[in-house]
């Protein structure tokens, strides 16, 4: 089964000059997201996690499966002011402008190792914030997974640079 059959190309969305990968397909297909999940784990049992952190959005969809499906503990790096409780909170640039995410205080115990899932790896701004959340946070970071990498925005490079030790199921 070819995963990227499921993952068409959207043009200049959500501005022009981005391609979105749409992941709607693939998750209306049981089989190519159950495909998906099992791909993520053979590369998520590289590293020595205990937690997985999914990133909003569409790291929440990928990143709970990943945990349900490994028996391990989940939690969510959320967009600003989603989140009741005390958070910890980082900014980061995109490809397309800028933000911030939030991991709520509670949400993991001291000793967590962490490892970060998200649907796509494009300039890599997104996993990066995530890692230094973690770290400022307290959590040891184990690496990152993504489904997708968009390689020629060389978000791999930036991440290595970083010291994030990371693995895509697909690269296109």
């Amino acid at each position: 089964m070819n995963l990227l059959d499921y993952l068409p190309g959207v043009p200049n969305f959500p501005k022009p000059g981005i391609l979105f990968r749409d992941i709607s397909p693939l998750l209306a297909n049981p089989a190519a997201f159950k495909e998906a999940i099992a791909q993520m784990d053979i590369l998520a049992q590289e590293f020595n996690y205990t937690h997985i952190l999914g990133i909003e959005s569409r790291g929440f969809i990928f990143g709970s499966a990943l945990a349900h499906h490994a028996h391990k503990g989940l939690a969510l790096a959320r967009k600003p002011n989603k989140l009741p409780l005390a958070t910890h909170k980082e900014f980061y640039g995109l490809e397309y402008g800028s933000d911030s995410l939030e991991v709520q205080q509670s949400s993991l115990p001291k000793n967590a190792k962490v490892l970060l899932i998200d649907d796509v790896l494009a300039t890599g701004g997104t996993l990066i914030a995530a890692n230094k959340l973690m770290r400022s946070a307290g959590f040891e970071v184990c690496g990152a997974i993504t489904l997708l990498e968009i390689s020629f925005l060389n978000g791999r490079q930036l991440l290595d640079q970083h010291g994030i030790a990371n693995k895509s199921v697909l690269l296109s």
